[in-house]
């Protein structure tokens, strides 16, 4: 049986559906799961530990049997933590076939296969009775079903379900509550994540102002949750309006209900301010009297405390619709509503206690964009400092008689090349791949100025362009289906299909790009592809064999995407140029290879290689989608916020190999040119 799975091709820019094995799935969610973040997560396993042995006695005081349904068992190590607490039985639910097997070797290695009963199904469809996977109801409920927002992953209707047919009534919930906190905040840096700012060009003829279209300005956005690492994010990016509260609690030892609600609090601003976004976090209470505590809460909240580090559970960052300016003292109230799955948050001034309303519908991106568009691309675009380097280079490369192609997804490139040659009476901007920009062309009166072209860098034809050959080919390099930092290479191949419709001196801009490498130690993002091995004296090793054996499968030597302006790493080796990509040329028939070595000039754990590309745009005008500057000379790396940089992790980490203090590391990295992807292996 065969699967068929999308994948983007570099090559062509586009989606494509591949047949793969019937294992290919598995083995990439597996692969790409945290389960062994969360293994590695002390204090979320030692928090459910106490939790689960206090539950236990209380159910053991009152002279009853201890019988756990643990639900999303996955390793089951919440089951076998039960029934060392001496629970007499435990059912874990795992609906994901392969963990289900794994649950039920590790559950065996551990001794724990006449207390532990793995059921293979999704909860829903678990049967209670003489005949069915559970002889009875259970009076212990055990779940780790939470995801950052706490009920992306289904937790409310899988805990309704299981209140009604499968837990007895006032059963032990470990954990038994969650209790959601938000913080009113502005922050140009965030909402510049949400909202498209108006750009300043200077001109030859003046100072010109692009401006987003109303529809963009007046859209609601979309409902989905913003997860980030807010410990990574500095007080001097954000000012808090509003202090700390509490938005709503869930019991979930008393019958929950997952139908869509609405909560409401009421706030008065600390400060006065533009209200702009919502911070979110959750804690929950392992034991009814919440002395067994494991918490979200971001830096600021307890500075005193120490952080554990987690990536499967993280922070919220929610968009109101519309910025509302708040004055400090004048309350406003808060609306959180939910459905079954995702929150999200509007803001009123308060009038009494009580709103009539039931709080705002889901919101519906009206102009696209929020589609289209991920967080980091808003940010892109309203960086000042990275728009201000194409404006220097466009300047370079326009003259009068200019008729220019705009290669990217979603680009400004050809609104500024217009806007720094207009008055010029034979210029063309021809545009390819535009999403949904009509909207924008018009809020700036461009449609005239401006030609989008639909069609492939392959399909042109000399009509598209009135018969006139291109002078000046532009692009950022950006494409919505790119990945891994070497996909937006996809300009290159766009660059080499037009080839013929080029005059024999077109500028190409960027005329070039290179990619780069570096040796980092990681400060906490090496865990998420650390083996276990023992969790809380639980061989899990079984999970961790699993995991290799699917990042190994087909795909090893396979680089990932991170944004590591989230994950804090310090450079051991200078930052090294590896290949270069010349657009001025046609993409050669041969592979582009290379091998070398690279010294480290700091002492640390060689974690792994950190990749990314460097478009030079002009002479002496580059943009990094990756390292920024090594701030100080311990190493501490500073990242483009608005990339995803590709990560390899070293064989020292997925093997839990001891790390050795190696002089320097090998490298061998080859782009193959028929498909757009690179290959790398290191050796230290």
């Amino acid at each position: 049986m065969k699967t068929f799975c999308g994948r983007a091709n570099p090559t062509t820019g586009a989606m494509e559906w591949l047949e793969e094995a019937e294992d290919y799935d598995y083995h990439q969610e597996i692969a790409r799961s945290r389960y062994a973040d969360m293994l590695h997560d002390k204090d979320r396993n030692v928090k459910y530990y106490q939790g689960i042995r206090a539950a236990v006695s209380r159910v053991k005081e009152r002279g009853e049997k201890a019988i756990v349904l643990d639900i999303g068992t996955g390793t089951g190590l919440l089951s076998m933590m039960a029934a060392s607490a001496g629970a007499d039985f435990c059912y874990a639910v795992e609906v994901f076939r392969p963990m289900a097997n794994a649950a039920v070797k590790i559950v065996a290695k551990n001794g724990f296969s006449d207390k532990i009963k793995v059921i293979n199904k999704h909860s829903t469809e678990v049967t209670v009775g003489p005949d069915g996977d559970m002889e009875c109801r259970a009076n212990i409920l055990v779940t780790e079903l939470f995801d950052t927002e706490l009920i992306g992953e289904g937790a409310l209707p899988t805990y309704e379900h299981a209140h009604k047919y499968l837990v007895q009534e006032g059963c032990e919930a470990v954990p038994h509550r969650a209790t959601v906190y938000v913080q009113l905040v502005e922050s140009e840096r965030m909402w510049a994540w949400n909202k498209l700012f108006p750009i300043l060009v200077e001109a030859e003829d003046g100072e010109k102002i692009i401006v987003p279209p109303l529809e963009m300005e007046n859209c609601p956005g979309v409902p989905s949750v913003c997860d980030i690492q807010l410990n990574q994010m500095p007080s001097s990016d954000f000012t808090a309006l509003s202090d700390v509260v509490t938005m709503f609690s869930v019991d979930f030892s008393k019958p929950v209900q997952s139908a869509s609600t609405c909560y409401r609090v009421q706030l008065e601003p600390v400060k006065s301010g533009k209200a702009q976004i919502v911070l979110s976090w959750w804690d929950i209470d392992m034991d009814p009297s919440g002395m067994i505590n494991c918490t979200m809460a971001p830096y600021w909240v307890n500075p005193t405390s120490a952080l554990q580090w987690r990536d499967h559970w993280m922070q919220c960052v929610y968009f109101l619709p519309r910025e509302e300016p708040v004055l400090q003292g004048e309350k406003v109230q808060l609306a959180a509503s939910r459905d079954e799955y995702s929150m999200w948050y509007t803001l009123q001034k308060a009038r009494g206690e009580q709103n009539e309303a039931d709080g705002a519908g889901s919101p519906v991106c009206r102009c696209l964009a929020h589609l289209l568009w991920t967080r980091a691309r808003f940010g892109q675009l309203n960086d000042g400092e990275r728009t201000r380097r194409y404006v220097e280079a466009l300047r370079t490369v326009l003259n009068t008689d200019s008729v220019c192609l705009c290669i990217s997804d979603g680009s400004l490139l050809p609104v500024l090349a217009h806007y720094l040659g207009a008055k010029q009476v034979q210029y063309f901007i021809l545009v390819f791949r535009l999403l949904h920009f009509s909207l924008f062309f018009k809020a700036n009166h461009l449609e005239d100025k401006i030609k989008v072209i639909e069609a492939r860098p392959e399909l042109l034809k000399p009509s598209h362009f009135e018969d006139k050959k291109i002078s000046v080919l532009v692009g950022e390099p950006f494409f919505s289906t790119s990945l891994l930092p070497w996909h937006n290479l996809y300009f290159w191949y766009a660059r080499t299909a037009v080839s013929s419709h080029l005059t024999s001196s077109a500028t190409v801009l960027p005329q070039a790009a290179s990619l780069h490498m570096m040796v980092v130690e990681f400060q906490d993002l090496w865990r998420i592809r650390s083996p276990c091995g023992i969790c809380e004296g639980f061989d899990v090793q079984t999970m961790d064999d699993m995991i290799k054996d699917s990042l190994n499968f087909r795909e090893s030597k396979e680089a990932e995407p991170h944004p590591l302006w989230e994950y804090p790493c310090k450079s051991l080796s200078d930052p090294q140029e590896v290949l270069t990509f010349d657009f001025r040329r046609t993409v050669p028939q041969h592979c582009l290879s290379t091998e070398g070595s690279v010294n480290l000039v700091r002492k640390g754990k060689s974690h792994g290689a950190v990749l990314w590309m460097e478009y030079h745009l002009a002479a002496d005008i580059s943009i990094s989608t990756g390292l920024m500057q090594i701030s100080n000379e311990k190493g501490h790396c500073e990242w483009n916020p608005h990339c995803k940089q590709a990560v390899y992790f070293f064989n020292s980490v997925t093997d839990s190999e001891p790390l050795s203090d190696p002089a320097a590391v090998t490298y061998t990295i080859q782009f193959d040119t028929k498909t757009g992807e690179v290959a790398m292996d290191f050796k230290l």
